[in-house]
């Protein structure tokens, strides 16, 4: 098995960049595959060009995102890791998902819609945010980026929802073994959801 760690946070010591080594090391150790793309260090260019659409002749993606989707050809599970930025995914992300799983990939135009062109692969995703665990659930913030954001990429592009952990609460300073507990739940998470059978 082969998984696309999409990370998320400009800064490299953050705990969403903690939470995606971890995930990469307990995914290394069951000894499967892992492609780590790091999209700040990257220089990822979120903005979707105009020659990107789709024209007569199709979708004609960029150099760099034909050179993107060719080595996620054979990942199985893409896993994003991000914060929560006014209750919502980093705009490099969503720049991410809107240049790489557009049209001619993520979905194909079919008679009377569109067809998914991703139904064998896997979502999971990790996220944190400074508000409480209580404020994002009673507000409905976890919930509704779940259904927009995870439930619509899936819904669209055939997807797997498999898990999104969300650890609220997440400030400057946070003790040692706070960041210890949620890098072990992590990859508790991680072995819960691919580890071999038996």
């Amino acid at each position: 098995m082969k998984h696309a760690v999409i990370l998320a946070h400009p800064a490299p010591d953050s705990l969403t960049a903690q939470t995606a080594r971890t995930y990469a090391d307990t995914v290394r150790a069951l000894g499967q595959e892992v492609l780590v793309r790091d999209l700040y260090a990257m220089g990822f260019d979120p903005c979707l060009k105009a020659e990107e659409l789709s024209g007569p002749s199709g979708p004609s993606p960029a150099p760099d995102i034909a050179a993107e989707r060719a080595l996620v050809a054979d990942v199985d599970v893409f896993a994003f890791f991000y914060p929560f930025w006014f209750n919502a995914a980093p705009a490099i992300l969503k720049g991410y998902v809107d240049r790489m799983f557009g049209l001619g990939y993520g979905f194909h135009a079919a008679p009377g819609g569109n067809e998914p062109g991703l139904s064998d692969k896997r979502l999971i995703s990790f996220t944190s945010s400074g508000a409480p665990d209580s404020w994002v659930a009673e507000t409905g913030a976890l919930a509704a980026l779940r259904q927009h954001f995870d439930g619509h990429i899936a819904g669209v592009c055939g997807l797997n929802v498999i898990d999104h952990l969300h650890h609220g609460g997440v400030v400057p300073g946070l003790t040692q073994d706070a960041v210890a507990d949620i890098l072990a739940e992590v990859a508790q998470t991680v072995r819960q959801h691919f580890a071999p059978a038996g």
